[in-house]
């Protein structure tokens, strides 16, 4: 059946004009005005924008963490990004050593099939670079579609990879059209800063902090930068969070090098302070890197306004502040480390960026779909609003004002860090190839209606 979007606004990366959407199936079929519009259902888009399905290229669903899980699932987790506007994720799939990287998406994939009701894909993680784990590296993209590579360098002795992994890593990635991604704090300082604090009796949630120093993540990205340069591969840094790894990614981009960073709404809009929210409050706030001091968030922004940063992930990875958060209450290292972000991404940064004047409505569409379709290989498919794109289309209401709160959030965690913030701004209904998942803002979409996206190999955008 067609559907005709009509009297709204199109907004892409690069334009901003009146126009009305054609629907075919799962496609656009037609932009502009006086359309062949017979038998086509009239969706009324008068006062909205017309965005393109958001992607969050970082999401962790389902994912075993410190001896729990994180409490969105596929289904969950997948509404809860709808709700927000975002219609595609990328997942990151663990896995360990010794195991097969097949057997790793396998699990992957049997916790989302039947779940998801928006499109999905997964990085994969790589713990060890042996031989096995690189041949098998190029089936996994040729087979798989999945383009992305993720290695950690920090959580010593549980995801933490030494640098000749990481390099080898950068090697195959460069060989086989992959894209690798960094979590880049220096795993060693940071587990000796750690061990110290507990030797000296501190363990409230503040000290997550203080053992993570942005010096750690500096030199960390830093570091990964001068890997990739000596391999001329490509690298992806996420969750940047202070000014110390901006400079090294603007660095190196001033080079030439192909170099991409992400940062994540929580950096832009909270701070330190809230890790020492007291009676153990602040461990709602633990995820790493840890939230930095409140001058940061300018040089953030600025990184976003200047292309020196590409996109906004959420980092998404929600544990329950009881029987969850809790788990550390008398020591600050077994808080599971994360937090409920998907749904309000894209709301948070139109509030306290495109209405604050930090970055434009058209950069809005570029970090939170455009440019991750391209890094992660599914623009066109995903990411504009085009004729032969898919019918990923959300209606934005930019003149509501709301109270965020996790008496109303849809994400499945007994908390929402941005409680009671007033932001402007409201996702109004959510197409994802064609078919309304959020209309009029209540759910109407499907579990297992999310397809499983096979993504291009890595080009530079």
């Amino acid at each position: 059946m067609k559907k005709w979007i009509r009297g709204g606004t199109v907004v892409t990366a690069a334009d901003t004009y009146q126009a009305d959407v054609l629907i075919e199936g799962e496609k656009v079929v037609a932009i502009g005005y006086n359309l062949d519009t017979a038998g086509a259902e009239e969706i009324d888009a008068t006062g909205c924008y017309i965005l393109p399905g958001g992607i969050d290229p970082h999401t962790h669903l389902d994912m075993p963490f410190g001896g729990t899980v994180t409490s969105d699932n596929f289904f969950t987790g997948t509404k809860a990004a709808a709700f927000g506007g975002t219609t595609s994720i990328v997942d990151f799939c663990l896995t360990n050593k010794g195991e097969s990287l097949q057997s790793a998406i396998a699990t992957w994939h049997e916790k989302a099939r039947g779940k998801a009701v928006i499109d999905y894909g997964f990085h994969l993680m790589v713990s060890d670079a042996n031989d096995q784990v690189l041949d098998e590296l190029a089936s996994v993209v040729a087979n798989e579609g999945i383009t992305s590579l993720k290695v950690f360098m920090a959580y010593k002795n549980v995801l933490m990879a030494d640098d000749e992994t990481l390099f080898k890593t950068l090697i195959r990635a460069k060989e086989i059209g992959a894209l690798v991604q960094v979590h880049a704090e220096n795993g060693d300082v940071i587990d000796y800063l750690t061990k110290k604090a507990l030797a000296e009796g501190n363990t409230d949630p503040i000290y997550h902090a203080y053992t993570r120093p942005p010096e750690a993540e500096g030199e960390a990205t830093g570091r990964a930068i001068a890997l990739t340069a000596l391999a001329d591969a490509q690298l992806y840094v996420v969750h940047v969070s202070c000014a110390d790894a901006v400079r090294r990614i603007a660095e190196a981009r001033e080079k030439g090098w192909n170099i991409y960073g992400e940062t994540c709404p929580q950096y832009l809009v909270l701070d330190i302070e809230d890790l020492d929210r007291p009676d153990f409050e602040g461990a709602k706030y633990v995820w790493s890197p840890p939230l930095r001091e409140k001058w940061n968030q300018e040089v953030l922004w600025s990184a976003l306004k200047n292309g020196i940063l590409q996109t906004v992930g959420s980092d998404h990875c929600p544990f329950n502040f009881v029987g969850q958060k809790e788990l550390g209450r008398d020591d600050f290292t077994k808080i599971p480390n994360g937090g409920p972000i998907i749904e309000d991404r894209i709301t948070l940064l139109f509030s306290e960026g495109v209405q604050k004047g930090k970055i434009s409505l058209n950069q809005l569409v570029d970090l939170t779909s455009t440019k991750a379709a391209k890094l992660f290989g599914m623009f066109p498919q995903k990411g504009t609003v085009a004729v032969g794109s898919d019918a990923d289309l959300v209606l934005f209401h930019p003149d509501v004002k709301r109270t965020i709160s996790a008496s109303t959030h849809h994400m499945n965690i007994d908390y929402n860090p941005f409680e009671g913030m007033e932001v402007q701004g409201e996702v109004v209904s959510v197409l994802s190839r064609g078919s309304f998942v959020v209309r009029d803002k209540q759910f109407v979409g499907q579990a297992g209606a999310g397809r499983y996206l096979k993504r291009s190999r890595f080009t530079r955008p």
